[in-house]
């Protein structure tokens, strides 16, 4: 019989995942307004409109704005945060159908690109991963006694 096994068992089940993912969040808000505060800098500003249109949030991104994607999953219980430029005041167009974020960062035929998206998120993505992990590894070494 091996001493302690019921208190390793809770320990694996419910106090460390919850560690883990309170960890993991603070690390991914960090990592994600990092990101947004690069991509403000980057940005070409006429009004301003666009710049101020750059954020983050957890789950969907707003009606009409450009996103990179999302981090992390769909299903319940996952954390996923989404990076967004433009919404609904950056449209432009005769219809409203294009959005500025989007014709800044890869241009037309009238205009040269302004990459400020994907240049962000490029510099930042192992920086970003590595301080999720590095958290996570922290609270698992925390709760298990480790530290």
């Amino acid at each position: 019989m091996v001493q302690g096994l019921a208190s390793l068992n809770r320990k694996l089940t419910v106090s460390i995942p919850k560690r883990v993912q309170e960890a993991t969040r603070r690390a991914m808000e960090k990592g994600a307004e990092e990101t947004v505060q690069m991509m403000k800098r980057l940005v070409p500003v006429d009004s301003g409109a666009l710049r101020d249109s750059i954020g983050w949030t957890w789950g969907d991104a707003p009606a009409g704005s450009f996103t990179i994607g999302t981090v992390g999953g769909r299903e319940y219980g996952t954390l996923r945060i989404t990076i967004y430029a433009g919404n609904e005041q950056t449209l432009v167009g005769s219809r409203k159908q294009f959005q500025l974020a989007r014709l800044q960062e890869f241009g037309t035929q009238a205009m040269a690109a302004n990459p400020f998206f994907y240049p962000s998120w490029r510099a930042m993505r192992k920086r970003v991963k590595a301080r999720i992990t590095r958290e996570m590894r922290k609270a698992i070494k925390a709760e298990a006694g480790s530290e």
